[in-house]
């Protein structure tokens, strides 16, 4: 989890992909000789993804902006092709669950990455077989134990032991949640190189050592999902979402009077959770064909209650929970699309003690990014290519898996089986 400079090089671009309920949205970066991250290019595709709450509800949907959104980022980026991913999860089911994985190389001995490797996917099926209808979105490492003294970072090249236990936190969602998701790559075809889940991404993107030394806590405020994750002593100790979030607060003001694109449009421009006496008496015109003078006039007032509902709705049970690591954490970071509403700052820290501030990933970035790529949508997308670069580095040889080949090898041979029990004659 440490800040640590990335320090090698490798001559394909890091790309990262997001699926979200209002289209895809794709970065790729390249790595500077001092470790930062160099944005070559950002695109989206706003075509109906089928995403709801997190979950991909229609993989040929997905499948279709996932294509589209890669082919254009090649384009901008003067890629021949961009043909594999890192990917961040997240969803309504995501809960975070501990386990731990033992070895004993009898003699003291280097602690291998292969080994390491062997003992994360022991940890993974070993929670899916406890249930089988979950799968682990992310396996994180928290505590390594060498001989019986414990450690935060992983073993160093020189470091010797006999005995090994690596304790992790998993995030766990629904089988749906992973599977819809590889099925939508294999369908473009394209390829997942890598999986995280989104709050692993964000904690990588936005807090500093000191947060990870403090604990820290994220509001993650998305269209239509809202999350509030805590991490403290090393390790995520709470993680909860609520299936609601920018697109519930839409809703409600397009049930004033007016579309849902005009709704869209007056919270972004307009929308905040406070008024004053300014503003209380204040009056909006929206367009409506349908009203007798093709506008629909609406108090102020009105707005600001409708959002200040909604928003209670959605964080009182968050905020609620937070109050058992007040005085403990250092700081509750609010990022995501929906916490730009103006005010959303102020909004949040009088529902809590903890102190609240934006999050921001710019310390990742260098000194040569243009100023768009610093808003909070782009948070998430940063912290899967920071942990994407990690993951090159510990896995230099890695390929992805060809999951588009497995799945042609399994209909072809289910194809001639199918045939060959045609022509044999059973007895």
């Amino acid at each position: 989890m440490a800040k640590t400079k990335i320090q090698s090089t490798v001559p394909h671009p890091l790309v990262a992909i997001e699926l979200g309920s209002h289209g895809v949205r794709s970065m790729a970066v390249e790595r500077t000789e001092e470790g930062w991250l160099h944005v070559l290019g950002a695109e989206a595709s706003n075509r109906n993804t089928s995403v709801e709450r997190g979950v991909v509800t229609n993989t040929s949907n997905a499948s279709y902006g996932i294509g589209e959104c890669l082919k254009l980022l090649a384009n901008r980026i003067q890629h021949p092709q961009l043909t594999k991913a890192f990917v961040s999860l997240g969803g309504r089911s995501m809960k975070v669950v501990e386990v731990a994985s033992h070895r004993n190389q009898v003699r003291s001995k280097e602690v291998p990455q292969n080994l390491l490797d062997e003992m994360d996917a022991e940890c993974k099926q070993k929670i899916e077989k406890r249930n089988p209808q979950v799968a682990v979105l992310a396996l994180i490492p928290y505590a390594y134990v060498l001989d019986g003294v414990s450690q935060d970072d992983v073993p160093a090249s020189h470091q010797r032991a006999a005995d090994i236990e690596v304790k992790y936190v998993a995030f766990v969602g629904v089988k749906e949640l992973e599977q819809k998701v590889l099925d939508s790559f294999v369908r473009v075809p394209k390829y997942i190189e890598h999986t995280y889940a989104r709050p692993d991404a964000l904690l990588c993107a936005l807090a500093s050592d000191e947060d990870l030394k403090d604990g820290c806590a994220i509001l993650d405020m998305g269209a239509q999902t809202t999350t509030l994750t805590i991490f403290k002593d090393n390790k995520y100790v709470y993680n909860k979402v609520i299936s609601q979030g920018g697109y519930d607060v839409t809703r409600d003001i397009e049930q004033l009077g007016m579309s849902f694109a005009y709704a869209e449009r007056l919270k972004c421009n307009y929308g905040t959770p406070f008024m004053d006496d300014n503003t209380a008496n204040r009056c909006v015109r929206v367009p409506d064909p349908n009203a007798p003078e093709g506008v629909v006039v609406l108090r102020f007032s009105d707005v600001v209650n409708v959002i200040v509902g909604r928003l209670h709705q959605i964080l009182s049970p968050l905020m609620s929970d937070l109050q058992a690591y007040e005085g403990t954490i250092g700081v509750l970071y609010i990022t995501g699309g929906a916490s730009m509403l103006n005010g959303m700052e102020q909004f949040v820290q009088e529902l809590t003690t903890v102190p609240v501030m934006y999050g921001s990933h710019a310390a990742w970035l260098d000194e040569d990014t243009p100023d768009e790529y610093y808003a909070p949508c782009y948070s998430s997308l940063v912290g899967t290519l920071i942990l994407g670069a990690l993951y090159r580095e510990t896995h230099p040889m890695a390929e992805p898996v060809d999951d588009l080949r497995k799945r042609i090898e399994k209909l072809t041979k289910n194809a001639q089986t199918s045939i060959l029990d045609m022509f044999t004659e059973q007895y």
